[in-house]
């Protein structure tokens, strides 16, 4: 049997690749390889060559910055950003082929970016190359890439960075490369090589737009077209997609109503750290490293890190007993005063770990500047990962800005699951049912902030990023419409989150009038069995959460008689005999008098109101006034030793105000936890 043809197909994403291995396996596709253009021009360089990924890049960054001389850029590179700004604009600038050693004596700014080029090369291994240096490695071994990759293939791409297209002009005189545009845009450039350009004829789905109240009713629409899709049987989860160029304002609706319908939507550019446990974990140790010690704060670390090995797992179960609910402890002293005051009976099982528990509170008062030793120490596997990665984003005074931008892969088959993408992820990878998020003004196409560090009179945009994002988004638009096969919603929201007046993107002009669909409709096809309860309320008032909720409201409104609601109990209930039984204090019968119930609740019940975790910065009215008597009565008391108020001057007055005042403030201080 002869060998299998060898042939290589390159793509663009994760998606892409992920999803056409599965269609090569499942056709039993031999001698086939999928790879990106930076895998196939490393692949063809050879030498364990490698080119520099943007975490390894980040990474170099902010170890040279401390040596580096940046010149204009010298007192701004250390501020939160500048990492993140850096990796931007030396990625566009290796990508568009940009020689910055080169043109450093045309401007002071691009002198600066190049001094921060030779740093950061210099903390790379010798492996990893720019995409530059990786392509003019690969051309020269061109004569190799018959036997390594046989027929080429580029599959699913509208356009490709300047630094790769030498690279592929040149491969087409080796071996057969074709070009599968299918109804995509064919790329310019590639009218002056040998490429065989494959095309196609768009496709043609049905279309229809329709404006939502807001992004989360946007959000809510769209998963509920997606479920009624699949329970009609009309398509299969993995033939659905939904898309926005603004991910990030609909991830987190998104992740809510994916839970909530049940139903496995992946998330192809990853899911935020933030929302997972372990990032949790490592954002309740940043807010203690940028804000300070206090209860709430150390209360919430100790409940992510309870199941870590050290050091919170060494604390008694229940440990956080011990803490007064009225103490915000947000000083170092507040805490060793409270833990020197504890004696082994405080403790759950009097197992005292008060000395284990001011060493950690005393690591924690340590403040950002430790803020690496402090994560290695406190935190433990996936969380300590997540600390290393946000270290590496940015400075540690960015911490929580860092950890909010860190992402990770759901774990859901995107092969067998609605697919939420970004615009450029699904253009490169279709579907033959679309649901289009967010075709708002300034969103698509998007107006965004461009976070690097060379500006337009420096280098030309049109140069430093030949396609423009706008342009680039209008382009994905077209791309999805000519290549989705049955249908395409275009959705808009009305209003934003504060309320204001949204405008339509200028790519709906040219499709039918939306359909404007109401926040509280009754939607044809639920997406969970909430959203189908509220839709049917015959249905819901059937059910005994229902009817106890309108009876309760009823009773609330029934002002002749007394109801359960208003606390009607059977006669000598022993929970009030007990209470009545109690010695009443002032503010109890006081309460008792005015607010019945209240009183229950909170001397029958023991319930009361959450105390606050934050230190007031003034005393309230009661507190205040407590404080006023304390001071005159003890003024008072010093007086009448020394001979009677009547017979003491101003000044002796005044020195009794003053040393009860000191006296009262040292015992406070004393006493606060």
């Amino acid at each position: 049997m002869p060998p299998p043809t060898r042939r290589t197909l390159i793509t663009y994403g994760r998606l892409a690749m992920r999803e056409l291995r599965l269609k090569a396996a499942r056709e039993r596709v031999h001698g086939l390889q999928i790879m990106t253009i930076e895998q196939f021009a490393a692949r063809l360089a050879g030498g364990f060559l490698l080119p520099i990924d943007k975490d390894r890049l980040r990474a170099a960054i902010q170890t040279a910055l401390p040596k580096a001389d940046l010149g204009e850029l010298e007192s701004i590179k250390m501020l939160p950003g500048f990492v993140r700004a850096a990796v931007d604009t030396l990625s566009k600038a290796w990508l568009s082929g940009i020689d910055l050693e080169a043109r450093s004596a045309q401007h002071t700014r691009i002198a600066a970016i190049a001094n921060l080029e030779r740093a950061v090369l210099a903390e790379l291994p010798a492996n990893l190359l720019r995409p530059t240096d990786l392509a003019a490695k690969a051309r020269e071994r061109l004569e190799h890439a018959p036997a390594i990759f046989g027929d080429v293939e580029i599959n699913g791409l509208t356009e490709l960075s300047p630094c790769w297209r030498d690279l592929l002009r040149e491969l087409g005189t080796h071996t057969g490369v074709r070009w599968v545009a299918d109804s995509r845009k064919v790329p310019d450039w590639l009218d002056t090589s040998n490429i065989e350009i494959h095309t196609s004829e768009p496709q043609t789905p049905t279309t229809r737009s329709v404006s939502a109240a807001t992004a989360y009713h946007e959000a809510i629409e769209a998963v509920r077209w997606a479920r009624e899709l699949i329970s009609s049987g009309k398509a299969r989860p993995q033939e659905i997609a939904i898309s926005a160029t603004a991910t990030s304002d609909y991830d987190d609706h998104l992740l809510a109503l994916r839970s909530d319908a049940n139903l496995d939507i992946h998330f192809a550019h990853g899911v935020r750290v933030a929302a997972s446990r372990e990032g949790q974990a490592a954002a309740a140790l940043a807010d203690i490293l940028l804000r300070g010690l206090s209860q709430a704060r150390v209360r919430r670390l100790a409940r992510f890190l309870s199941k870590s090995p050290e050091p919170f797992n060494s604390l008694p179960e229940g440990w956080t007993r011990i803490m007064p609910a009225d103490a915000p402890l947000t000083t170092l002293n507040a805490w060793t005063n409270l833990i020197n005051a504890l004696t082994p009976d405080d403790w759950p099982e009097q197992d005292d770990q008060g000395v284990h528990l001011l060493a950690l509170i005393t690591l924690l008062d340590q403040a950002k500047d430790h803020a690496r030793e402090i994560g290695v120490t406190l935190l433990k596997g996936l969380p300590l990962n997540v600390w290393r990665k946000a270290l590496l984003l940015g400075p540690p005074a960015s911490l929580e800005l860092s950890i909010e931008t860190l992402r990770k892969d759901d774990l859901l088959d995107p092969c067998s699951s609605i697919i939420w993408a970004p615009a450029s992820s699904l253009a490169a990878s279709a579907r033959p049912y679309v649901y289009l998020l967010g075709l708002n003004s300034q969103r698509w196409p998007h107006v965004a902030f461009e976070d690097r560090l060379l500006s337009d009179h420096i280098i030309p945009t049109s140069e430093l990023e030949p396609l423009a994002i706008n342009a680039a988004d209008t382009r994905d638009f077209k791309t999805i419409l000519a290549t989705t096969a049955s249908e395409v919603v275009l959705s808009r929201a009305r209003r934003d989150s504060e309320g204001r007046l949204l405008g339509s993107s200028a790519l709906l002009q040219n499709y039918p009038d939306e359909t404007y669909l109401r926040r509280h409709r009754v939607p044809e096809h639920a997406l969970s069995e909430t959203d189908r309860l509220t839709a049917r309320c015959e249905e819901f008032q059937g059910l005994p959460q229902a009817k106890s909720a309108s009876t309760c409201w009823r009773n609330w409104h029934r002002y002749q008689e007394i109801t359960p609601h208003d606390g009607l109990i059977r006669p000598d209930h022993p929970v009030i005999q007990a209470i009545l039984a109690r010695t009443q204090s002032a503010s109890s019968l006081r309460l008792l008098l005015r607010n019945p119930i209240g009183f229950v609740w909170r001397y029958g019940m023991s319930l009361q109101l959450p105390k606050s975790g934050e230190d007031p910065l003034t005393l309230d009215a009661l507190a205040m006034g407590d404080l006023v008597h304390q001071t005159l009565e003890q003024a008072l008391i010093a007086l009448e030793a020394d001979g009677g108020f009547a017979k003491a001057s101003e000044d002796e007055i005044r020195q009794a105000v003053g040393a009860a005042a000191t006296s009262i403030s040292h015992a406070w201080e004393l006493e606060r936890p």
